[in-house]
């Protein structure tokens, strides 16, 4: 039997179902890069300068944290454009102790969290539903990669209905949220731990 080459193998690994990793540039078919990978054009911050841009990150370096005032408007990284029924995928990374979250329609949290950290103590790994004074939804399992290691977030919001994949597993399945408005920035959240995302793409979906 012929041997293949490695760089034909490494060709059509590429191409092959599940194998594909799409850059800054070639975003999944049907979405919209919200991060050219260079600035924050397209994001708004608090201007404190702990929110930049860096080879193909956006990296928040852990400082400038107050307790108070804790709004997702004021504290943290979110999108210029508003929306409303939307399919996200995103990557993200922390360390230890580290706590963070991505902000639906400016309201409802989808958690990031090191669950091994003492403050926490959970079982539960991210990608869960923050209820604060709302209901909110445990994951199903837990998936998150080592701490330091990049995770991946697909999370769908069709109408009041969210649903998140980490790591492509199921991880909450049709959340029936109570959303407090019909359209809202993605919001990138910080707790005063260093966080790191990138390969974020957006693809509208009907209805808004």
């Amino acid at each position: 039997m012929r041997t293949l080459k490695l760089p034909f193998m490494a060709a059509v690994l590429a191409l092959a179902p599940g194998c594909a990793t799409p850059s800054h540039d070639s975003p999944p078919e049907g979405f919209t890069k919200h991060f050219n990978g260079h600035d924050l054009t397209g994001w708004r911050d608090d201007g404190s300068g702990h929110w930049r841009a860096e080879d193909g990150m956006i990296i928040y370096d852990g400082g400038g944290w107050q307790p108070a005032p804790d709004t997702v408007f004021e504290r943290n990284l979110r999108t210029e454009k508003e929306y409303g029924n939307f399919v996200l995928l995103i990557d993200w990374k922390i360390e230890k102790d580290g706590n963070s979250g991505i902000y639906l329609r400016g309201d409802l949290q989808v958690e990031i969290w090191d669950r091994t950290a003492l403050v926490y103590s959970s079982p539960h790994g991210s990608g869960g539903i923050v209820g604060y004074n709302r209901k909110g939804q445990m994951p199903l399992r837990t998936v998150d990669r080592p701490l330091g290691e990049w995770n991946h977030f697909e999370i769908r919001v069709e109408n009041e209905i969210v649903t998140v994949h980490l790591n492509d597993q199921l991880v909450v399945d049709r959340f029936a949220a109570d959303f407090k408005r019909a359209q809202g920035p993605i919001v990138l959240q910080h707790h005063g731990w260093p966080l790191w995302f990138k390969n974020i793409y957006v693809k509208e979906l009907d209805g808004h």
